[in-house]
């Protein structure tokens, strides 16, 4: 069974669950397409998933062929703790056509959705007979998280009396109509009529045959129908592990005050709106601006800088790797992230988790993980707005830096209070248990 590497029924209720204490360990099989100890994103979502469900039930993980140099250096045994599944002869020539199909995410899920049908083809395959011989209790998708993907084992399942766990499905979070430019920019042509992925063959079967689904946004919850609404569960998508951000940001605040941004430079994560918002207080002294990332607006981003006159204020040193995020992030004390369509969030929990205060929109991901007490929300509008907003709140900051540091501590215990990966697979345990 999948154990840590040897190196090492709440319904739509978004309060933790009590643990539940099962007479055995359920027998579960993690089917994570996306599952990678050495990525990030959805990869790492459903590696650090499944490797926290694993201390909690006998876990056997399913992933993609891709996968498995990297799970092997991890620790993990194929054959025991895992298995990799070939999908590559239709995955492969997928994934390169999505590198020349004129869309962005949104038309690589609808690629992806193709694709996994034959992928969980192989996995039904490879495992069908032990599960009709009740070899396992439950199956737990972890990956795809997009809700738009179906399963094509669900109504399989049921016939063969193994509970089918879905999610954390999470997205179809809509473009802010204030930001229908950046939504053209990231090339989403698909995202106008996205609601067709509901006519796809599955759509229905998928959360009809399920026994329960994983929700991680409200967003998601939301657009479920409301005939399925009682298996549904809340859960947001994104945690935290506590070995790789250990670190707190301590002592006192100093001058200038320091704001990290984290992500890919892209239109719709708005680096470009921190920049702006923050450059009156660069020039006078006040802030210094750390952007963490890389992506097409690094040009666009440097000729900012070069235009506004903000020299050193502004860094732009390119991408970190994961493993030392947090020796970067620490050198800050606020975390500036005006991103405008996140689904998950995870740079926010990490963030809050080193004890920053985030300053985020007020909108789908972020702005469920950080409350009034830990931090400080913008409603979702026009740019310009949105400018001014971040600079009353960066102003407010730079003057009162004294309630910097309660509020980041206020955060970092909200994190490790409800959003570590042990926390999350405690309460997906519940959702077995409630299967079952």
């Amino acid at each position: 069974m999948f154990s840590t590497p040897h190196h090492n029924p709440q319904s739509a209720d978004p309060q933790p669950a009590v643990p539940p204490h099962p007479d055995r360990r359920f027998r579960v099989l993690v089917i994570a397409e996306a599952a990678n100890p050495e990525l990030i994103s959805v990869p790492l979502v459903g590696w650090s998933h499944a490797q926290a469900l694993a201390r909690v039930a006998d876990v056997h993980l399913v992933t993609q062929v891709r996968n498995r140099e990297a799970i092997v250096r991890a620790g993990l045994r194929e054959g025991e703790d895992f298995t990799a599944i070939d999908s590559e002869r239709v995955a492969g020539p997928a994934y390169r056509l999505t590198r020349w199909l004129p869309g962005g995410w949104t038309t690589r899920m609808a690629v992806t959705a193709l694709t996994y049908r034959y992928f969980e083809g192989l996995v039904w395959k490879r495992f069908g007979r032990d599960l009709q011989a009740g070899k396992w209790d439950i199956v737990h998708r972890l990956t795809p998280l997009s809700p738009t993907v179906p399963s094509s084992i669900a109504s399989r399942l049921e016939h063969a009396g193994v509970p089918f766990v879905i999610g954390p499905l999470n997205g179809g979070v809509a473009w802010a109509r204030e930001f229908d430019a950046a939504r053209r920019s990231e090339r989403e042509w698909l995202s106008y009529v996205r609601d067709a992925y509901k006519l796809l063959p599955g759509y229905r079967a998928t959360r009809k045959h399920a026994a329960s689904i994983i929700c991680g946004s409200r967003a998601t919850l939301e657009q479920m129908p409301t005939w399925c609404h009682a298996k549904c569960h809340y859960l947001p998508e994104n945690a935290i592990d506590p070995a790789r951000f250990s670190r707190q940001v301590h002592g006192p605040v100093r001058t200038p005050l320091r704001v990290a941004f984290v992500g890919r430079l892209v239109p719709y994560k708005c680096p470009d709106i921190l920049i702006e918002a923050a450059a009156p207080l660069i020039r006078a002294g006040k802030v210094v601006v750390d952007i963490l990332g890389d992506g097409p607006l690094m040009p666009e981003l440097k000729s900012m800088v070069a235009k506004l006159e903000l020299g050193p204020g502004v860094r732009l040193d390119g991408w970190v790797e994961h493993a030392h995020l947090q020796d970067r992030l620490a050198e800050s004390d606020v975390f500036g992230f005006p991103s405008i369509r996140e689904f998950g969030g995870a740079v926010v929990l990490e963030a809050m988790a080193l004890g920053l205060v985030p300053v985020i929109v007020d909108y789908a991901g972020p702005g469920e993980l950080v409350t009034h007490e830990t931090g400080f929300k913008m409603p979702m509008a026009p740019r310009e707005q949105l400018v001014t907003g971040m600079r009353a709140i960066l102003e407010d900051l730079a003057a009162r830096p004294e309630i910097i540091r309660p509020m980041g501590q206020r955060a970092r215990e909200r994190v490790f209070q409800e959003f570590t990966w042990e926390a999350k697979a405690r309460r997906v345990l519940g959702i077995y248990e409630a299967c079952l």
